[in-house]
């Protein structure tokens, strides 16, 4: 370590110091543009990568790099994950634009690297994983961060300091074409999941940004970039909890923004949101980074202030520290507002601090270009995580004749149907980077194998009979291909057929972002091919592979066995396999219901009973196909009973649930068992049942086993009638089982005065297995 009176040592790279000194030696010795300079970003871009970000042609720059890297950077963009470069092609990039970061300012400062880590490191040849919404079906916090954790040591030996995930935000819309990128439409398992990816992530040494801040899913008509109307309680009750659960339980050092308005003031534009309730309230001392080209977007799309500059004095205003991808708004029109008395300098120095103290913390202060390396991205550890991951997570909806598992010794003649069959695109999401880049660029393949699942199936079963025909694309109009997967199915004693999407971005896909759909019908001649092969009598069992919940209602009671998987990654095809085969016993449980009608959107499972009653009001019926928390197994699994260790309880205490489970069947299984609260007399109308615990409960044949459940009664809180959070007397229902239709039932009643909660609340009800 540098001792703190080391000659000619600067007072900013002695790391005896705190980082607080470090930081302030360090921004006494810039200047204005210097210090503004800290609050931007460069997007090194060697051709046209269109569409990986929205509306990117327009603000595409065509000053020198020279220039653009004068007196320092804040951040560096997307170095690895725009165009499709090796490993070491990566890591050369990457040091040669921080040398010459580093040499473009008087201080040697380099740049913060990012990246994005959706489905892992967004670059060429690396690990596809499965989607959130995939990663959400798991139920399982640990493998979340074990995955997290993977993808984040990945991207530090590569050199980058910060990824772009996790999505916190809680579905309300399955149109909504970034569902797949979501954790489901609970926000308590929204935060669980988000928390344990963010400790992952950060545990690596790589800083996670949450993201969307805030409502981005709550658009209306579930458009992409469209206004959000959500009232003050739905917004502090459903929408916000994730992004507290990962800030205090995760660590996150970084919030993005959303591109979206509340109530009419965009997210990028509210002090009130990114001040007063994340800075003030929740005492958040990280960064707030701009999502993609939101600052200029308050100019050109909100309306709210009149060019990029006063779109710069806008955001600084309200609290973005730093302009992503490329600087617009900030850099020298932002010097020029503060020269011009319309934004203190002040802010400016606020936003510096944050940005140097994480440099300082990922060591850039320390001296010397950041070490970027090749490294290793799709090696054996990653696929055992992707498979991993993938299994859990696929959820047999409903398998009524115990068709499945299929034998993997039977010589029957399967017809393999469908696009998703042989396609292994359709196994990844929009933000994987064969779907997120590669499209552009065909001659380069995939950029890392990816056995479509037909290949896995021919693997699984190696003594049946398996033909193959695609009958219609995921998209379109064609329905030439039809008539043949029928005479196909036909001819066979069993179809499997793999209906779903393809991802992609801005209507490049049928699922990801910008590609929202209009109702839940599967899309393009999906549902005539369905239509079609189950017209011929043969057993079918339907298998969707897809990144948001299609409806599936006409087809429940008419399939011999369903099977849902949400874009389950490079080893996706061997998973579906496996729990096909019964090789893998289904342990995924859904994140989001599935819809009866494709017409009838049933919003989420988090309704009031006025969102429930169907009794001659309207001829509207919004009861799913199956149930958010549902999933079957190979083997039965009883909920005995459910206890707790008091009827009564303080308001400012908590309880303890006790669920007892067997496994009443001859091989081993993974129970997700699952607590939930209802509050039937509340000050306002509150949801029937709601999620406050879950635990995966592994069950040999025959065991017995008790889940305990310590349940603060913050976790029975909600925002009142005067807009505070509280925690009120009266009954409680809870109730445990395998989905949100849960079996067992009791009541405890809370005693004693309202208690009003801050943000120092207990966020999770905390799990002991017996």
């Amino acid at each position: 370590m540098t001792s703190v009176n080391a000659p000619g040592v600067a007072p900013w790279r002695d790391t005896a110091r705190t980082v607080g000194e470090r930081v302030e030696s360090l921004l006494a010795e810039l200047t204005l543009e210097e210090k503004v300079a800290q609050l931007g970003s460069v997007w090194v871009q060697d051709d046209d990568p269109g569409g990986v970000a929205p509306l990117q042609d327009r603000f595409a720059t065509s000053a020198r790099l020279e220039d653009r890297l004068a007196r320092g950077q804040g951040h560096l963009t997307r170095v690895y994950g725009t165009a499709p470069i090796s490993p070491e092609e990566g890591a050369e990039r990457l040091r040669s634009l921080q040398r010459l970061v580093t040499a473009a300012n008087r201080f040697g400062i380099p740049a913060i690297a990012h990246e994005e880590c959706l489905t892992g490191f967004a670059t060429y040849g690396a690990t596809a994983y499965p989607t959130p919404l995939a990663w959400a079906a798991t139920f399982d916090p640990g493998l979340v961060e074990r995955l997290a954790a993977a993808i984040g040591a990945d991207l530090r030996a590569a050199g980058v300091h910060q990824g772009l995930s996790p999505v916190l935000d809680v579905v309300r819309d399955y149109r909504w074409g970034r569902v797949e990128e979501t954790l489901g439409e609970d926000p308590y398992l929204v935060g669980q999941l988000g928390a344990a990816y963010v400790r992952g992530l950060e545990g690596a040494g790589v800083i996670a940004t949450l993201k969307h801040f805030a409502g981005y899913a709550s658009s209306r008509a579930a458009r992409n970039h469209a206004p959000v109307s959500v009232g003050p309680r739905e917004l502090a009750d459903v929408v916000l909890p994730p992004f507290e659960t990962a800030l205090r339980e995760g660590g996150a050092r970084s919030v993005m923004n959303s591109y979206t308005d509340l109530d009419g003031v965009p997210a990028g534009a509210s002090a009130q949101l990114l001040r007063g309730l994340l800075r003030e309230e929740w005492g958040f001392e990280g960064t707030v980074v701009a999502d993609y080209w939101a600052i200029p977007f308050l100019a050109s799309m909100h309306g709210v202030a009149e060019d990029d500059a006063e779109a710069g004095a806008v955001a600084l205003r309200a609290g973005i520290d730093v302009e992503l991808p490329e600087t617009v708004s900030y850099g020298e029109r932002l010097v020029a507002e503060v020269r011009a008395g319309r934004v203190a300098e002040a802010l400016v120095d606020e936003s510096v601090r944050r940005v140097l103290r994480q440099k300082v913390e990922l060591g850039l202060l320390d001296g010397g270009v950041p070490e970027a390396r090749p490294v290793e991205l799709d090696g054996r550890r990653n696929r055992a995580l992707a498979r991993a991951v993938a299994e859990r997570s696929v959820v047999l909806l409903h398998n009524p004749a115990a068709t499945l598992p299929l034998d993997p010794r039977t010589t029957a003649r399967i017809a393999i149907v469908g696009p998703c069959a042989d396609d292994p695109r359709t196994l990844l999401g929009c933000y994987a980077f064969p779907n997120h880049v590669l499209d552009r660029y065909p001659g380069h393949g995939m950029g890392l194998p990816i056995a479509s699942i037909a290949d896995r199936l021919a693997d699984e079963f190696p003594e049946a009979l398996l033909e193959h025909e695609v009958g219609a694309d995921v998209s379109g109009d064609d329905t030439s291909g039809i008539a043949a997967a029928a005479a196909l199915a036909a001819r066979s004693d069993l179809v499997l057929l793999f209906v779903g999407d393809r991802a992609g971005l801005f209507g490049g896909g049928t699922s990801g972002e910008g590609c929202d759909a209009p109702d839940l019908r599967l899309p393009g001649p999906q549902p005539e091919l369905v239509e079609a092969v189950l017209a011929t009598g043969t057993p079918v069992v339907l298998v969707v592979v897809s990144g948001r919940p299609y409806a599936l209602g006409q087809y429940k009671d008419r399939v011999a066995a369903a099977v849902q998987a949400f874009l389950p990654g490079v080893e996706g095809g061997a998973a579906l396999a496996g729990v096909l085969s019964g090789r893998v016993n289904p342990s995924g449980r859904l994140p989001v219901q599935i819809p009866v009608s494709p017409a009838i959107n049933p919003s989420t499972y988090l309704q009031p009973p006025l969102g429930r009653r169907t009794d001659g009001i309207t001829v509207l019926d919004p009861t799913p196909a199956f149930a958010f928390g549902h999933g079957l197994s190979y083997t039965p699994v009883e909920y005995v009973s459910l206890a707790v260790d008091r009827a009564e309880c303080a308001t400012d205490g908590s309880v303890g649930v006790t669920v007892t489970v067997r496994n009443a069947g001859d091989r081993p299984a993974e129970e997700v068992v699952q607590l939930y609260a209802s509050d039937p007399v509340a000050e306002v109308a509150r949801p029937v049942a709601q999620l406050v615990g879950f635990a995966r409960v592994p069950l040999e044949p025959r065991q017995t086993r008790t889940v305990t459940f310590d349940v603060p009664t913050d976790a029975f809180s909600y925002t009142g009638i005067d807009l505070h959070r509280i925690v009120d007397p009266g009954a409680i229902v809870l109730s445990a089982g395998p989905s949100a239709e849960a079996p067992l039932r009791t009541t405890i009643h809370l005693r004693g005065d309202t208690v009003v909660l801050d943000h120092t609340r207990r966020l999770t009800t905390r799990t002991r297995l017996g």
